[in-house]
């Protein structure tokens, strides 16, 4: 399966193409960073452009005479371990390589003239400091030999070419960071059922249960496998309720998306703009599964103050990506792939989200208001599985006769109501509704 990532870097070598022309526009051809662009040192070169810092770079360009220490292509090449080189090449990391190449340049013009003869520290474009040294054995900055003294200069800046690649201590730490996140995220709570995401089916036996607890498949997974897994019906009259630990469990998710970073705007909304936290883990308390898709933070940025005005947009919004099935990217895929387009019920009853196969990938919504799975697999326990996407999605709406846009159906007005009506649905579809009352004055 083609990964996300190849998606996001066909969609930079675009911007790669109309950045390097509008630059060529825009400043001298005598500048170091044409240079730099036309130098040996094509692997940062690359990397410049892929971290669209070329805008930024031609500003400090124009009101600072700049040093380059370019690492050698071997060092990006070979050299580099293949992880981190992952790590700096995926689209939610963009800030974390900006940062390291920033680190690169100095805000200062140092040629052979002005090298210091003892350790000294120097200001680079990023928040952490590179120290120049001069041995007998040679000039150093950090711990990386400067190979090519003076490899170009030009009048506003020169380039330097060094043996290795200077990474500062921040960038060292979100990649560590999000690398121990990956153990952190999968951890299963004790009593989460191990599912096989290709059948969805439990990969061992499940434990005995007490009569009356909550299912630990959804009844429709326990029949046949499908193109999706249905939501885990609610107990039973007289059941045990709180067989599951859900609030425990949302607080987790959300702990792992603050880490994960990136979310913190959804992670803001669910704690402290609404009382979806406490909601969902009800849910998970009385035997729901959800999988969440979660916007990220540039996607969150881009929603408007209309879009929010209205009361209880938010929690609308909210609803719309809160899907009662347990999804992983994996059976996404698999579905979309062997079905083409399948449609997913979620809280925001009775809007159901799109998903189809696009480019390699599972893209959701309808019409130009589309997002791609960006971040699959956030955090998957089981029970609730978070999948991140690169934009807010909204239901489809149509033409009425009396406005000129209006939503399909009218939605519940309170989330109790709608929480009701998505089990009542279940309980409906399994025949089982004449039993609740409730269910018939919805």
């Amino acid at each position: 399966m083609a990964s996300v990532q190849h998606i996001y870097l066909g969609f930079y070598f675009i911007l790669l193409t109309i950045s390097r022309a509008a630059f060529a526009a825009q400043v001298n051809s005598n500048s170091v960073l044409v240079a730099l662009l036309d130098s040996r040192y094509t692997e940062l070169a690359e990397l410049v452009e892929k971290a669209l810092l070329l805008g930024r770079l031609e500003e400090e360009v124009a009101l600072n005479n700049v040093t380059i220490f370019a690492p050698r292509n071997e060092a990006l090449e070979r050299d580099l371990d293949p992880g981190f080189k992952q790590f700096l090449l995926e689209p939610r990391n963009l800030r974390s390589l900006q940062t390291l190449l920033l680190h690169h340049i100095v805000p200062t013009r140092v040629d052979m003239l002005v090298w210091p003869n003892e350790t000294t520290r120097h200001d680079t474009l990023s928040e952490d400091p590179l120290h120049l040294s001069k041995f007998k054995s040679g000039k150093f900055v950090g711990s990386a030999e400067v190979i090519r003294v003076e490899d170009v200069v030009r009048n506003d800046g020169i380039i330097h070419g060094i043996g290795r690649l200077l990474i500062p201590k921040s960038v060292q730490q979100d990649f560590n960071t999000r690398r121990s996140l990956r153990s952190i995220s999968a951890v299963k709570p004790e009593g989460a059922p191990e599912v096989d995401p290709r059948t969805n089916r439990l990969k061992k036996p499940a434990p005995p249960v007490p009569v009356g607890s909550p299912p630990i498949l959804p009844i429709y997974s326990a029949m046949a496998p499908g193109p999706s897994l249905a939501p885990a019906p609610a107990p039973g009259p007289g059941g045990p309720r709180h067989h599951f630990d859900g609030e425990s469990q949302v607080k987790d998710f959300i702990q792992t998306l603050l880490q994960y970073g990136g979310y913190n705007e959804m992670a803001d909304i669910l704690v402290n703009l609404t009382n979806l936290a406490t909601e969902m883990g009800k849910l998970v308390s009385e035997g729901y599964v959800l999988t969440v898709l979660a916007p990220n933070d540039e996607a969150m940025a881009k929603l408007t103050t209309d879009q929010l005005a209205e009361p209880g947009a938010p929690e609308r919004i909210m609803y719309y990506h809160i899907v009662p099935e347990y999804q992983t990217e994996e059976s996404m895929y698999n579905s979309v792939r062997r079905f083409g387009k399948v449609q997913y019920d979620t809280l925001h009853v009775p809007h159901k989200v799109l998903a189809q196969e696009a480019d390699g990938s599972v893209k959701f919504g309808y019409g130009e208001e589309t997002a791609y799975l960006f971040d699959p697999d956030i955090y998957t326990d089981g029970r609730i599985s978070v999948q991140g996407i690169d934009g807010v999605l909204f239901p489809l709406v149509e033409k009425d006769s009396s406005t000129t846009k209006s939503e399909k159906t009218v939605v519940p007005k309170t989330r109790r109501g709608k929480l009701l009506e998505v089990a009542c649905n279940v309980l409906m579809s399994i025949g089982q509704d004449s039993r609740f009352t409730t269910c018939h004055h919805l």
